[in-house]
């Protein structure tokens, strides 16, 4: 385990770790009747709660899942509202072992119908997600606002356990990204979990927009426009949209990295993208297997104001 780090970096007592998992994007080459995201990686795990433990492993105190409102359902009957934190699900030194535990709530954020069609891409999955972090926490108070964004892919596989020994570097302004074992990050191109601070949020959604295409030409001349102003000539289809399309390093690669970046190498890494490459993963002997603690527990938040026997469910969310 290899890391490279430029300065120290102070101790972050309130800071808030808000971990995104991007789940809509371009399908992939499976072709399954369940989303890619649910590929198996082994007995009983999926790609899915690999990404949720990283982010839990990491030291985020929040996961935002960002999916499509037809996923929403399965995601949240697979993997419940809330995850052990895996730091406190184990403190077998402790008076009252299960008194210590300590639960890290997920979120389920619905892609924006006006999204589908022309900006479902990961980048925009990722943006759209922290933008609806940042206004939720806003909206209870200005304390509680993430400080840095941590982002876990369900399309590789690595040996994210080892994250929980850097937590605090994690937790600490500056951006972090994890290396394959080529020294390659997100920004090459990889599904590499990384980490950015907040307030680079608004110049990555500034960039995505200026950046992509919409359904008309902008770059019409003013005398050809309609009243010399509004847009009248339509761009060809295969060049509509073009936000679709983009990678995440197309987007990430404005993220500031000239201070306070934060490196962690993995010993071993696989791209589960297409069928071939999850074949040359499940047939690597040391692959993850189900962790045997009970992190998934499928439970839900007890609704306001209700006692646990009182609180029901409407069984259509199941």
């Amino acid at each position: 385990m290899s890391q490279e780090y430029s300065k120290d970096k102070p101790d972050q007592a309130s800071f808030h770790l808000a971990g995104i998992v991007p789940t809509v994007g371009q399908p992939l080459d499976f072709n399954f009747p369940w989303h890619d995201c649910m590929i198996p990686i082994a007995a009983d795990f999926l790609a899915i709660e690999r990404s949720i433990l990283e982010c839990a492993t990491a030291g985020c105190e929040t996961i935002w899942v960002v999916c499509s409102t037809d996923m929403q359902p399965l995601l949240r009957h697979r993997l419940g509202e809330m995850v052990q934190d895996p730091v406190w699900i184990s403190r077998k030194q402790d008076l009252f072992p299960s008194a210590s535990k300590r639960e890290i709530p997920i979120y389920y954020v619905e892609f924006h119908p006006k999204d589908e069609g022309k900006r479902d891409s990961l980048p925009w999955s990722i943006l759209s997600g922290a933008k609806v972090a940042k206004r939720v926490c806003e909206s209870l108070s200005k304390w509680i606002t993430p400080d840095k964004y941590y982002v876990s892919f369900p399309y590789a596989v690595y040996p994210s356990q080892h994250l929980k020994r850097y937590r605090k570097e994690i937790s600490s302004p500056g951006n972090f990204y994890i290396l394959t074992d080529k020294g390659d990050s997100v920004l090459d191109g990889h599904y590499a979990g990384f980490a950015f601070d907040a307030k680079e949020l608004g110049k990555l959604i500034k960039y995505f927009w200026d950046k992509q295409t919409g359904k008309y030409d902008s770059s019409q001349p003013m005398e050809d426009r309609k009243d010399g102003k509004y847009i009248t000539k339509l761009l060809p289809m295969e060049k509509r949209y073009s936000g679709r399309f983009f990678k995440v390093e197309d987007i990430f690669n404005q993220l500031n990295n000239s201070e306070n970046v934060f490196k962690i190498g993995m010993e071993w890494y696989y791209d589960i993208s297409n069928w071939d490459n999850l074949c040359e993963y499940l047939n690597f002997n040391n692959k993850l297997k189900r962790p045997k603690l009970q992190f998934f527990s499928n439970k839900k938040w007890n609704k306001i104001g209700e006692d646990i026997d009182q609180t029901t469910y409407n069984t259509e969310e199941i």
